[in-house]
């Protein structure tokens, strides 16, 4: 089914990402990791749909996404600094595999992140964020969604890889099997993974030479 919303915020974060909230459809209910299917209702936008995962939580009274902007791509994302308060936007129901499973070890690549927002965001407000550890990867620092958020969070343990950036603090490189066992992801772990399909790829890989199984590794079905 498809939903018109109205844009109520249209904020700049970090680097080339924004906050969208747009009013929320009667009965409409999600599950904090889920994603949606969103167009712009313009004139030859209406069928461009992407898919953008739902940030807020299932309580508020608003449906909020965090979304990163690619300007080279000329894709649905490119438009996301033109909209405005008022404008409409399309979205279809709820969908999606990613949820909070329990305890473990986020592994997140990019706008890979978006799922887990609000399943952080709710953990650290009922304070038990300790039971995580993010594993955040991205080209550089300032690529880092809601870098400050996590870095400030109370008891979450955060990880940062920078592939083009050598920083004090961060690791450098890629997301490896060396770099999982170092930050604590054994054949017992539980890990949530979302990313770009090539980093997915290589830290399925990773796990499976650590020994995880399917059954362990949460992600988005394919």
């Amino acid at each position: 089914m498809t939903h018109h919303v109205i844009i109520q915020e249209i904020a700049p974060l970090t680097g080339n990402v924004y906050r969208l909230r747009v009013d929320r459809p009667s009965n409409y209910d999600f599950v904090p990791g889920q994603a949606t299917d969103v167009a712009l209702d313009r004139e030859g936008w209406a069928e461009e749909t992407r898919p953008f995962t739902f940030t807020c939580q299932p309580e508020d009274p608003f449906l909020e996404f965090t979304i990163k902007s690619y300007p080279d791509h000329e894709g649905v994302t490119a438009q996301i600094p033109t909209l405005a308060v008022g404008e409409a936007l399309l979205i279809g129901d709820p969908w999606g595999a990613i949820r909070d499973e329990g305890p473990g070890v986020i592994v997140a690549g990019g706008a890979g992140l978006t799922p887990f927002i609000p399943i952080l965001r709710r953990r650290l407000r009922a304070g038990t964020a300790g039971e995580m550890t993010l594993i955040q990867a991205d080209r550089s620092w300032n690529d880092l969604i809601l870098r400050d958020e996590w870095h400030r969070a109370r008891d979450l343990r955060t990880v940062f890889v920078l592939e083009e950036e050598d920083r004090k603090g961060c690791e450098p490189g890629r997301v490896t099997r060396k770099l999982l066992q170092k930050h604590g992801v054994t054949s017992r772990s539980r890990v949530y993974l979302c990313g770009p399909p090539a980093m997915e790829e290589a830290v399925s890989q990773a796990l499976e030479e650590i020994g995880l199984g399917e059954a362990q590794l949460v992600q988005e079905e394919a």
